[in-house]
Parts: structure tokens; sequence; C-alpha cells
């Protein structure tokens, strides 16, 4: 019987063998495959053989609008280009330099000109007196949210051929200078001669500049239908517009949803809580703001003022009503310079219940010193009334005025700083207190590109190209601070008698709406009882 079962055990054994060797064969053939697949592939992309999708995308013409016909050029990137520039302002030089690393490389290329036929089309304006590393982020980071048009009122630092020769090289940029022509050009517009700004005039400081804006911003309105803008905003240039609520980060997207039958969009402002005293650059180093009253719940507001005014005479240190954006239309006039009004009708106007102003104020130590500089009063209760309009900014004034440098150190810290870790937790949870981080990221993404230093620069080779037509221009029309920053609000007695008649006459408008604090807590417990 064994003899019959061996051939049988041998085929099986054979079969066995030869089914291992098979199986042998594929878990090789599977193992070494892949490891080819990854050689080929490695030597390929050495060789240059395999395309990067990723490496194309800078030289992409269609990804952006602005990066067509870009002043860098297309053959090399951006920072190939910034790069080669070594040039920089004195004045600028720390606040304006690039960093080493790119967190905003989508930067490369973008010239940030609008295209003409994005809209709607927004333009801003502003009197200023501020240097280049105020207005630069200020101006830039506004163009990046969709803004197209700037008309800058310019005087003090804002005027010498420094800063403006930057400025005015800036494609969407209109300087103004206040000269004497412009001021007499002003004393004959139509809301000089009208009753409801007539409480402002022949007042200083605060009082002197409320004045300036309202009339700079009726001359802005007509530069702004000559341009074809479709919305015009009055902002300062310690002011930046957060567009919360869009679908994406910008002023167009939400102004593009607005219904057509609103004439005025309303921001809600919020305030700026530094700290640390020592802030030199606000745009970039501060991230914590106070909400607006019209963004809390009336509950929380009240419940925590105490708390959240720190003994200072209001909720916010300075404005509380925001700012607006109007539709550029016939009849159009601003009402101060946080509303615009229509001569014709009441503007059909809404509320933002998300996007916001951010207001840096007093965010830096050296704003209390500067401000006691620009102002000529005499700092006692009764004659800071007659200059400043806010009851924080009579309060700092006579500080700044009379108190010894330490003791300005320690009010600021008392007053102004958020020093109370514990406190600005408890806000924050509450919701009075908030951090907003993209300003700050745009702007830092704007400086590490090179896109300051690159606008100076840029600026530079304009003015040695045309050396001679600079000079000439500035002989007829650039002034100095010296000659322009004291405008003629004094008028003639004609034009005194002329505002006279019209306060005696049957026309009627209602008062300008000057800067107001948020409500008080005394007046909710008064309404209420």
């Amino acid at each position: 019987m064994a003899g019959v079962y061996a051939p049988l055990r041998q085929g099986a054994a054979a079969s066995t063998s030869s089914t291992t060797a098979f199986a042998i064969r594929v878990l090789l053939l599977l193992t070494l495959l892949p490891l080819l697949l990854a050689a080929f592939a490695f030597v390929l992309q050495w060789r240059g053989g395999l395309n990067d999708p990723t490496s194309a995308w800078p030289t992409d013409r269609q990804s952006f609008p602005g990066m067509d016909n870009s002043p860098l050029g297309s053959s090399r990137s951006f920072f190939e280009t910034v790069s080669t520039h070594t040039g920089s302002s004195s004045d600028c030089s720390e606040i304006l330099s690039r960093g080493s690393s790119s967190s905003f490389p989508f930067f490369r290329g973008w010239n940030f000109d609008l295209e003409s036929d994005i809209s709607p089309k927004i333009c801003i304006t502003t009197s200023t007196s501020a240097g280049l590393q105020q207005i630069l982020p200020w101006l830039y980071y506004h163009k990046v949210i969709g803004v197209s048009r700037f008309f800058l009122f310019v005087e003090g630092e804002a005027a010498k051929p420094s800063v403006t020769s930057v400025l005015e090289s800036i494609r969407g940029v209109k300087v103004i200078y206040r000269t004497k022509e412009l001021e007499e050009k002003q004393t004959r517009s139509r809301i000089w001669n009208e009753t409801w700004l007539a409480g402002f005039f022949y007042k200083p400081c605060n009082y002197e500049l409320f004045v300036k804006q309202s009339l700079n911003m009726e001359m802005a309105i007509v530069m702004a239908r000559s341009d074809g803008m479709e919305w015009i905003i009055h902002l300062d240039t310690d002011e930046l517009i957060h567009p919360a609520g869009a679908q994406e980060y910008s002023l167009r997207r939400l102004l593009s949803d607005t219904p057509e039958n609103v004439d005025m969009v309303i921001f809600p402002n919020y305030e700026s809580s530094v700290e640390r005293d020592n802030i030199k650059d606000p745009f970039t180093e501060v991230s914590m703001f106070k909400k607006n009253y019209d963004h809390l719940p009336k509950e929380t507001y009240f419940g925590l003022y105490k708390e959240a005014t720190r003994n200072n005479p209001n909720y916010f240190l300075t404005y509380g009503n925001g700012k607006s954006a109007a539709r550029v239309q016939d009849h159009l006039r601003p009402n101060g310079a946080h509303r615009w009004h229509n001569y014709m009708k009441t503007p059909n106007e809404i509320k933002l219940e998300e996007a916001a102003i951010l207001h840096y104020t007093y965010t830096k130590f050296s704003d209390l010193t500067s401000r006691r500089d620009r102002c000529g009063c005499k700092p006692t209760k009764d004659d800071v009334k007659r200059c400043f309009i806010l009851e924080f900014d009579r309060l700092a004034f006579i500080v700044a005025s009379t108190a010894t440098d330490e003791e300005m150190h320690n009010w600021y810290n008392e007053h102004v700083v958020w020093t109370d870790k514990q406190t600005n937790l408890k806000l924050l949870r509450k919701g009075i207190l908030t951090r907003i981080y993209a300003p700050m990221s745009i702007i830092r993404g704007l400086r590490e590109s090179g896109v300051f230093t690159s606008a100076i620069t840029n600026a530079k080779q304009l003015s040695k190209e045309k050396s001679v037509a600079g000079n000439l221009s500035n002989s007829t029309i650039t002034n100095t601070g010296d000659d322009v920053t004291k405008p003629s609000v004094k008028g003639s007695e004609s034009q005194a008698t002329r505002r006279k008649i019209l306060e005696e006459s049957s026309i009627v408008h209602e008062e300008a709406i000057p800067p107001v604090s948020p409500p008080k807590l005394f007046k909710d417990m008064l309404m209420r009882t």
C-alpha cells in the first residue's frame, strides 16, 4: 500500500513547492513595482520632466483683478522685483520695511489697481496730517478689501513733498492741498452758507477739524461723481473698515449685497483696547477691540457698563456713533463727519449687524502730547469745552498740559491700557471685548511682501525721471504745513451777515451730526423709571 501512495505524495509536494514559488514571485513583484515607480517619478521630477501645477500659479495672469499690466513686470515675481529695491524713506524704515518671510504670498505680482469693470466702485475721502507710516498701511489695506479711489485732503506732515510725492505716484489716489485758494473756494460753497453746520463755526481744535472735514466731504462728492464712483465713505486715517458679515472679506461684496433702495449704510464703530503702553504700529500690534452698543444685547451692555468704562467719562473713550457709506447720487451732501444727507429726501439707511469701523484711538502714549500740541486752548475745564466735543478728549488734554511725564504715563495706563488680564478675559467671554486679527494679518502681509517700500522706491524713481517737471509743479501747487494748517474759518463780515439772514429764514436744516458718545448707564436707568 505504501508503494501505491508514494507517487501521490511526491506529486502533492511538487505542487505545493510550485505554488509557494509563484506566491513569492508575486510578492516580490508587488514589492518592487511601487519602489521602481517611485524611483522613476523621482528621476523625472529631478530632471524636470513633470510640471508642478503650483509652480505655475504666480505667472497666471488671470488669477486676480489688478495683476494685468503690472508695473512690476510679468517676467519675474513680485519678490524678485522688490528685492532689487534698496532705497527706503528714513522716516518709515522701521514701520514700512518688509520682513524676511512672506505670510501673505498672493500679493505677488498684484499692483492693487482695480479693473474698470469691477462694481460697485467705492471711494474714500479723508482729511489728514499723518505721515507715510500711517497713511500707506491704511491706504493699501482698503485697496485690498475693494476701495478703488482715494481723495486725500492733506496738510501738515501729510502735505510735505516727501509724503505727497509717494501718494501721488499711487494709482487711484488724488491729493488735494489745503491752499488759500481752496479755502476761498470752500467759503463760497453751499454748506458754508447753510445753518446746519453753523453751530461749529468760530471754534478751535476739534470743532475746526469738524468743519474742515465737512467742507472737504462736499468737494469729494463732486470728485466721486466725476470719476463714476457708486459709494463714498468718509474715514480718518486711524480707522479701518472691518467688512465682517460678507461671504468674503470684501467691502465691495458687502456693499454689492445691499438692497438697491438703500441710500446709506451705517458701520457701528469698535474702539481699540490696547494692552500695553509701548505700541509703535497700532494696525499690526492691536487685536483687542471694545464692541459697539449696537452690536451688544442691552442686558450685557448695561450689566457690565462700569467694568467696561473703568472710571472714564463714557463707555468709549471717543465717539460711538460710527461712520457711514452713501450712494453717490443727486443732491447728496455731508451731514458732519459721521453721516451723509440728501437735500431732496430723507435717506433710506440701514445699520450693519456685523461689519464695523475699527477705531484705533489713543493707541500710542504719544497721542496724548500730539493732541495737546495741535491745540492752543488753555488747560481749564471751561476752555476745553470750547475746543473739544467729547469729554475724554477734554480730560486727556488737561492731563497732557499740566502733568509731569511720569504722571502722564500713570494716567495713560490707568485710563487707556487694559492691563488686568482677568477683567479682559471676563469681558471677552461676555462679548464686550473681541479679538479681530484680519486687518493685522493683511497689513503684515503687505509689509512683508514689500508693498510699502516698493511704493516709496517707485515714487523716488518717478521723481528722478521727472525732476524738471516735478520742480515746476512743486513751485506752484505744493504747500508745506507752515502755509496751510490754518483754515480761514472766521470769514468776513458780509459772510457772517449772510449766515444770520439764513438763520432767520424759513429754510431749516437739521444740525450736523457731531461725534457722539455711546449711551450712559444713568440715562437708561432714568428711562426705565
